[in-house]
């Protein structure tokens, strides 16, 4: 078997010179679009998947700017790939693109999963969500609807997934925290219908937005149960960035942040556990997400196991 090295295609293989892909055995048919994309594992996860399963596909990075996502949707459709995963800064751009997209996906307007179906058109959907739910159970061992949470950078492609999952899986409690003021408040007026029918007792809102700033969140943070990060701040392996001042970060807390650096702990995550927050990074939610992308294109069971394994094993490139 030729394997591919794991480094990155460039947008402009895929949409001039398509039949390069072709050259490898098996193909490449399957890719994660980003920009940046380097610092994806997603290669490590599906490849060994891939072959454990015997389907004669090889997964690859291609690093695909804002400009040339339309054309590289396209040209996916037109040299008939199984699909695609979206990351940063993607995912809802190509919500506008694709033809079709699952409820999670039309609610959070993000795709991060995208299937070429036999006619050609692109259907999208989100599991971030549902990987973010797993992953709590997995890590906690409790359930998102008995709990307040709070999301830090809600707005964005993961951060809508994450929020509406969580407003579909009737979590107690919902704070949406971003930057953006406005962009907040649309998020949550488009939400608010699914936290109507149990209201809190007292004057308590069950959905609520907030800047993210360091007063709004020393007033929310003590009756959050869940603090996730769905913002990029952690992402580069040196970043010591304080997303979250650290005496907010108390021991009642359960702090997820979706960022995974290979083991190497974020400083929002080094911050919490120091203060005796129970703490996960985003390899579990990275790997269920991934998985249920997996089902989502093959209509199988995904070997969890082994996609596990070729998550935590040394990058090689």
């Amino acid at each position: 078997m030729t394997t591919i090295a794991p480094r990155k295609f460039s947008a402009t293989d895929l949409i001039y010179n398509p039949e390069k892909f072709k050259e490898f055995s098996p193909p490449a048919k399957i890719a994660v679009f980003g920009d940046p994309v380097s610092h994806s594992r997603s290669p490590e996860m599906h490849n060994p998947a891939l072959l454990e399963s015997g389907i004669e596909a090889q997964y690859v990075r291609i690093h695909v700017r804002a400009d040339e996502l339309p054309a590289s949707l396209r040209a996916l459709a037109n040299a008939r790939w199984i699909g695609a995963n979206l990351t940063i800064p993607h995912k809802a751009a190509a919500a506008k693109l694709v033809d079709h997209m699952d409820r999670l996906a039309l609610l959070s307007g993000a795709v991060n999963t995208v299937v070429v179906r036999n006619d050609g058109s692109l259907s999208g959907y989100n599991t971030d969500g549902p990987g973010l739910v797993q992953a709590v159970r997995e890590k906690f061992r409790v359930d998102i609807k008995d709990l307040t949470i709070l999301i830090l950078g809600a707005c964005g492609g993961a951060g809508r997934a994450i929020a509406a999952q969580c407003a579909l899986g009737g979590c107690e409690r919902l704070v949406l925290a971003n930057r953006s003021f406005e962009k907040i408040e649309s998020l949550k007026r488009q939400l608010q219908p699914y936290f109507r029918n149990r209201p809190l007792f007292g004057s308590m809102e069950r959905l609520v937005a907030i800047k993210l700033d360091e007063c709004a969140l020393s007033s929310e943070l003590p009756r959050t149960d869940l603090l996730i990060n769905a913002t990029s701040v952690g992402m580069e392996k040196n970043s010591d960035f304080q997303l979250v001042p650290r005496l907010l970060l108390t021991p009642r807390l359960m702090v997820l942040d979706s960022v995974y650096t290979g083991g190497k702990k974020t400083q929002l995550l080094l911050d919490a556990e120091a203060n005796g927050a129970r703490v996960t990074d985003g390899l579990s939610m990275l790997l269920h997400q991934g998985a249920l992308s997996f089902e989502i294109w093959f209509n199988r069971p995904a070997p969890l196991a082994i996609m596990r394994k070729g998550l935590i094993s040394p990058a090689t490139a």
